[in-house]
Formats: structure tokens, sequence, C-alpha cells
């Protein structure tokens, strides 16, 4: 296709083949990737068949002027400088998670993405899983009614990424699970349609943060002599200008049963829930995907399953060509930068409120 979207990848890290899936299966092609680490970077180009690497993102950008736009898939600290980088040069941005450290820094990257025109969109996958589009359109149906109140969980028991990496620092993280796993929190919010925080009041929890019992199965290798400053676990009470409340529970290292991914809420009209169960704290071999509706009919209860399709990347991969869908015009972005900014905004004032012990108004 001549008219198909150029894009390069910024770091060949564990994501980058659901990002590079994505945007073949949406018709782009994949240029050039980006990684600090040459041998790591030709392995890539080798092993996906893409067309060059470089060392730097300045030379990518300089050597590849067809770009129309790159993915960001490096650690938090650096989601902003590059971003900005990417934009002002006139690329379309397609960001992991979490946006930015903080909510000030991604106010910078929007305002790079207003003044250069182009478009900024974020990695919130769990909103491109099967289950998630089938619950959209269900509350998008009216049948749901305002939702009153939602539960956003994503808790593990032995889940911390590697002890003394950059995931476990705060100056390169932005904080623990809280930051990392968003995705609960983001999609509750989403079906809530994002309605504008009053208040927040949460409480963190470092008990098993440096106990390498609670390590899980994936992330990085320890880092000895690195630092580890980061929460285990988050808890707290989001309450909305609209009497509408979120709570949430967010963990890599908790006292808990296995693995949860949720949203349950309760809507005017229905409530539903929406859940991934693993057997084995971040293996998907044996998960359990469940989508759920709890109506009233006839003076009876009712619970409906929703049938969907298995999707074990959570999502990742069709996240990405909605990115590439976007771009061409073709479907609406799965994600906006305001609620990007309304997601960051809540996150800081929930270590905020666990620093102060203090509720925080937003």
């Amino acid at each position: 296709m001549s008219d198909a979207i150029n894009i390069g990848i910024i770091g060949a890290g564990g994501m980058l083949p659901y990002h590079l899936r994505g945007f073949r299966q949406a018709g782009a092609n994949v240029l050039a990737v980006v990684d600090l680490e040459p041998e790591t970077a030709a392995k890539t180009v080798a092993k996906w068949s893409i067309g060059r690497s470089f060392e730097s993102v300045s030379s990518m950008l300089d050597a590849c002027p067809e770009l129309d736009a790159v993915s960001i898939i490096v650690p938090n600290k650096f989601h902003k400088e590059l971003s900005i980088q990417c934009l002002k040069a006139g690329k379309h941005v397609f960001c992991e998670k979490p946006p930015a450290l903080n909510a000030g820094e991604l106010e910078e990257m929007i305002a790079a993405a207003k003044s250069s025109g182009r478009r900024l969109q974020f990695n919130f996958n769990n909103r491109a899983r099967p289950e998630s589009f089938a619950m959209m359109d269900y509350i998008r149906s009216g049948a749901v009614g305002r939702i009153n109140s939602a539960q956003a969980k994503w808790i593990r028991r032995t889940g911390i990424p590697g002890l003394g990496g950059w995931f476990t620092s705060k100056e390169l993280s932005g904080g623990g699970p809280l930051i990392d796993l968003l995705h609960m929190v983001d999609l509750a919010l989403y079906f809530m349609d994002y309605p504008e925080p009053e208040f927040v009041l949460a409480q963190t929890f470092n008990d098993f943060i440096q106990d390498k019992s609670f390590k899980g199965p994936w992330g990085i290798a320890d880092v000895e002599g690195g630092v580890t400053d980061v929460e285990n676990a988050a808890h707290g009470f989001v309450k909305f200008r609209s009497g509408q409340v979120l709570s949430l529970q967010i963990s890599w290292a908790e006292m808990i049963r296995r693995e949860e991914v949720s949203v349950t809420f309760q809507g005017q009209k229905a409530g539903g829930m929406l859940q991934r169960l693993f057997g084995i704290d971040g293996v998907d071999e044996t998960s359990v995907d469940k989508a759920e509706i709890y109506q009233q009919e006839h003076g009876v209860s009712v619970n409906k399953e929703l049938v969907i399709q298995h999707d074990p990347e959570m999502g990742r991969e069709r996240s990405a060509a909605n990115f590439i869908f976007a771009i061409a015009g073709s479907e609406a972005p799965l994600n906006t930068p305001d609620q990007a900014l309304a997601l960051m905004k809540i996150i800081d004032a929930t270590y905020e409120s666990a620093r102060t012990g203090k509720p925080i108004a937003i």
C-alpha cells in the first residue's frame, strides 16, 4: 500500500512483539527500531524483518524522514522526553503506559502534541480486550444506566518485577504497582465515562517490597545495590463531583489467594464484572476470563455471561492496531490525552494522600 503508515519503534523490550504485530495487522510498515544496545537492536531487526536499527532516536529521525509515527517502549522516566522529541519532529506518538511519571510531565506532552498537530495515544491495552469491547457495547446501549460505583483490582500475591531495577526505583518508574498496573483503574473510569474527580483518600504499603520471596516470574533481573523505594500495594477511594465513587486495590505483593485483574461496577439499571484470574502470578496459560452482567428481571435476579473470544494477550496487539486506524481516520482512538491526564491526576493524588494521611482534592 503506497499510503501505508510508516512507524519506528523505540525500545526493543518485551512489549515490542505486541506493538509490531498490531501495527502490521493494521497495515502499517515498521521501518526502524532504536535500542541503546546495538546487539539487541541488530537481533530484533533480524528476527522481525525490520528495515533498519539505530542506537539513538535522533539518528533514526534524521535518517528516516518518511516515518509518520513512533512507538515508545522504554522505562517510564523517558516517556516525556522522547514523546516531546518525536512530536516536535512531526511524528504521531504511541507511548507505553504509564503516560509519564506524573500529571505535570503529561501536561507538557499534551502541549507538545497540540502544538505539533500530531496524535498522542497510550497503550491502555485492556480497553482493547474482547471483554472490554463487549462490555462497552452493553454500557453504551443504555442497559446499565449511570454507573454509581466501581471497584478496580489488579492484585498479585508474588509479583514484584525484580528488586533494585527500574521498576522499583521511584525516580525511574514514578511508583510501584499503582502506576505500573494502572489498567483496571483506567478501565473502571472508562466504563464510568471518566467523571470529574473531587478527592482521593488512599494508603500505600511496603511490608514486602524488599522480600525476594514475593518476586514474580517475570520482569527484570535483580540489580545488586539498586534502589527499591516504592510501594508493594496501594488501596484507595475516589469520590467524583457527580456523586459516583471508585475504590481501588493494586498490588505486586499482598496476602491474597491468587492474582486477580478485574473491574466490578454497580449501575442504576444493572451491574457487571470483567475479570481475569491467574493460576500462577504473571503466567497466562492458566488464566480464566469472565464478563458478566447482573440485572433484575420480573422480580428475579438474573446473571448474564457475555460470550467472548479469549485473548491471552489482553488486547495488546489490538491496542496497537487502533493507533494506526486512528491515524488513518478509520477508527476512533481508544484513549485520549485528556483521559490520560485525569488518570495521572488520580494516581498523583493517591500517592499524596498516602504520604500525608489526608484526603487530597483534585
